[in-house]
């Protein structure tokens, strides 16, 4: 098993929650409306057939996404509302070296690549199901790598190590 040292990146923290329902308003009762968070913006996209809600839980480099996901179309792919926990989105301080890294030692990623996240972060995912030639993946979840910023970097200690 690999040790940190040999990796050339670094998990840096909890980015974002996603959470999927048939109808993003029951979502923020709960969400916003009850626990509070506050609604910093708005994603939509035909291609990813999702409607979501940006939420913020804390502020500056501690603020973790709470995204409220619901379907475009819910008879459509992907099914952002069939697992309620869609995803789980982690910082990491360098992504495209996390994803050379990955695709070299076994992690099967989702395709698509690194692009534009919603909250203009490049990302990209790990898929949920190993497969014969990629054996690592997310056991059930969908995991999000997210780049993080330098100011994430540096407030979540990404300095490496030697």
């Amino acid at each position: 098993m690999a040790t940190q040292q040999d990796k050339p990146f670094r998990i840096l923290g909890l980015q974002q929650i996603a959470i999927g329902g048939p109808d993003k308003h029951k979502l923020r009762t709960l969400w916003v409306d009850t626990l509070g968070l506050t609604v910093i913006g708005n994603f939509v996209s035909e291609r990813e057939n999702v409607d979501e809600d940006i939420c913020a839980l804390g502020e500056g480099v501690h603020k973790v996404e709470v995204d409220l996901m619901q379907p475009i179309d819910p008879d459509k792919k992907p099914a952002v509302h069939a697992t309620p926990l869609n995803h789980v989105g982690l910082w990491v301080d360098d992504l495209p070296k996390a994803v050379e890294w990955m695709n070299a030692n076994g992690v099967r990623l989702a395709p698509g690549g690194i692009r534009p996240g919603a909250a203009g972060y490049d990302i990209c995912f790990i898929h949920p199901k190993g497969n014969e030639q990629f054996p690592i993946g997310g056991e059930g979840v969908l995991i999000e790598l997210v780049q993080a910023p330098p100011e994430v970097i540096a407030a979540l200690g990404g300095g490496r190590q030697g």
